[in-house]
């Protein structure tokens, strides 16, 4: 876990921060975002009074808040109640105050939106689709990216069906895929190309995007074909699948002389390409 600078919002006001690298996680100090949206001259005491209300409600936010160290004032470190993105927002809710009133619009505004796509999935594609425009990716990219999306889609539903637990047992395979293929952990991979939270398949290169959607539709096949019925199984198959694009990397690698995997990513691209 490490410490990153504190972030200003509202009127210069701070609030520190701390990165979790092994959750890949923002954490933010409770009391600073309490002191700036309610301007409270004790945002300690008006926290303490709205856990004790919380609790009484049954609410499951105190009870999931972490303590971390931070920096205070004096220079010391003390632990610090502190919040993750989601339960940030839950907390934001509970807050009487105006500054609070456009988090809780834009809480509303995604749960719609959210509901609207449940009800028809084309949404989804079409937010997304406008959304990489806006930031500037090209067609061609995006194309390849929602190509990806598709793929990823029925390699997860095949998954399901072998039993495998959404979650960490997900995660774990895809590690092993990427492995195979990349020579890179996901979080190895995420480091080489600068990335904190961001989306690693964001930041891929449509060279990168493509052995990455062969690696994934490979393990997929290979999966319908031999039918695996333990996890152990489903990791021999997802490391097969790996190598396939592995294969192919290297060969292309042979073939051109330039490494496909890449430290690039989207914000550097996109400004070299403004630029």
């Amino acid at each position: 876990m490490t410490q990153q600078n504190a972030i200003k919002i509202f009127e210069e006001k701070k609030v520190r921060t701390v990165w979790d690298d092994e959750q890949e996680k923002w954490y933010f100090s409770i009391v600073d975002v309490i002191g700036v949206l309610t301007d409270s001259p004790n945002p300690n005491n008006y926290w303490k009074v709205l856990k004790n209300r919380l609790r009484k409600e049954g609410s499951q936010l105190v009870t999931n808040c972490n303590q971390l160290k931070m920096q205070s004032t004096d220079g010391k470190f003390y632990k610090t109640d502190v919040a993750d993105t989601e339960q940030l927002f839950r907390l934001i809710q509970s807050i009487p105050s105006p500054k609070a009133e456009p988090f809780k619009l834009l809480i509303a505004q995604v749960a719609k939106e959210r509901l609207d796509e449940m009800q028809d999935p084309e949404l989804t594609i079409d937010r997304a689709m406008g959304q990489y425009l806006l930031l500037g990716y090209s067609e061609n990219w995006i194309n390849q990216r929602l190509k990806s999306i598709e793929i990823r889609k029925e390699l997860t539903d095949e998954w399901k069906k072998r039993g495998v637990e959404e979650g960490q047992q997900f995660a774990t395979l895809t590690d092993i895929i990427t492995k195979a293929w990349s020579d890179k952990s996901t979080k190895e991979y995420k480091q080489f190309k600068g990335l904190k939270k961001e989306n690693l398949r964001d930041n891929m290169t449509n060279t990168e995007l493509i052995l990455n959607m062969l690696a994934e539709a490979s393990t997929k096949d290979i999966s319908q074909a031999i039918n695996p019925e333990t996890f152990d199984q489903n990791a021999k198959v997802a490391r097969q699948g790996g190598n396939v694009a592995r294969v192919a990397r290297k060969e292309l690698e042979a073939r051109t002389g330039k490494k496909v995997v890449s430290p690039l990513n989207a914000k550097q691209a996109l400004k070299d390409k403004n630029d």
